[in-house]
């Protein structure tokens, strides 16, 4: 049995076979259906990858191309005491020298191109420099001599023109009867406040008075005490109390001796004592000294 056994016809497997018909015959079948498929899955991966390369490479280019340069900005320069066009236009490397620098600023220099102020602002374009030749100690010196001419000329001509402002008239100033109007009331003095030649125009002159020196009182103040000394009789005269025992009487609106009058008569009023303002002004001045205030007298004083 094994001997017999032994030599018996394997038997072939059926996945053998399939892979013989694979191999074999299969072979002309099965290949072109797998290239195909391989090839289509390999195609368009690589396809977006080289139209990607293709496509940004031009578009690369407007990047590297250079800008066009912007327009050159500029700038101001502040002239200083000394300070010359030609010695600007040097330090500052401007092409065309001070000729250029001065055809660039004129409206703001003047006719004069030798003559800038300190605190003048100069436009200075930024692309228009260039390095200048050093100017010769003989150009420095002939800048300097003709700055300083220039600066005397046009004191001399400020010192004309204030002269002329001072002995002519003003352009468009009123001439003849219209122009001497106004001068005459500049000329006038101001006009004098007018009181009433009575008790109420006594005491508020009399205000207007000690205001200007500082005395202080109130018309209530002054109309209370006048009422109890003289009963507002300007020429009321105490020849009874110790004041007229000893020869100096109380006299006028507020009953002032003439020690007391005399020692605060303020200046500008009349050195009468029975004078209704002067006598009014001395007695408040008393009694600001004394009181603080004729308003702080309610009796004897």
């Amino acid at each position: 049995m094994p001997a017999h056994g032994k030599h018996r016809r394997p038997r072939r497997n059926h996945v053998s076979r399939g892979l013989a018909l694979v191999g074999t015959g299969g072979a002309a079948l099965s290949l072109p259906l797998i290239a195909p498929a391989t090839a289509g899955a390999a195609t368009p991966a690589a396809a977006p990858e080289i139209a990607a390369k293709t496509f940004t490479a031009p578009a690369a280019a407007p990047v590297a191309a250079k800008a066009p340069a912007a327009p050159a900005a500029a700038r101001t320069y502040t002239v200083v005491s000394g300070d010359s066009l030609s010695l600007i236009a040097h330090k500052k490397g401007i092409q065309g020298g001070w000729k250029s620098l001065y055809r660039a600023n004129q409206s703001a220099v003047g006719d004069n191109p030798s003559l800038i102020h300190p605190g003048l602002e100069l436009t200075i374009h930024r692309g228009s420099a260039e390095a200048a030749p050093a100017p010769t100690k003989k150009q420095e010196k002939t800048e300097r001599k003709t700055t300083a001419k220039a600066k005397k000329s046009a004191t001399d001509d400020r010192a004309s023109r204030s002269e002329r402002r001072a002995t002519a008239p003003a352009s468009g100033a009123p001439t003849g009867a219209s122009a001497a109007a106004p001068a005459a009331a500049a000329a006038a003095p101001a006009a004098v406040a007018q009181y009433a030649d009575n008790l109420d125009g006594w005491i508020r002159q009399s205000l207007d008075i000690m205001a200007q020196h500082g005395i202080p009182g109130s018309y209530e103040g002054i109309h209370r005490n006048i009422m109890r000394e003289s009963s507002g009789n300007p020429l009321a005269i105490n020849n009874w109390d110790i004041n007229a025992v000893n020869g100096t009487p109380s006299k006028g609106l507020l009953q002032v001796i003439q020690p007391t009058f005399d020692r605060y008569h303020v200046p500008g009023t009349s050195t009468d004592l029975y004078d209704p303002v002067a006598n009014i002004t001395a007695a408040c001045n008393y009694a600001a000294d004394r009181y603080g205030s004729i308003d702080n007298v309610y009796g004897a004083y």
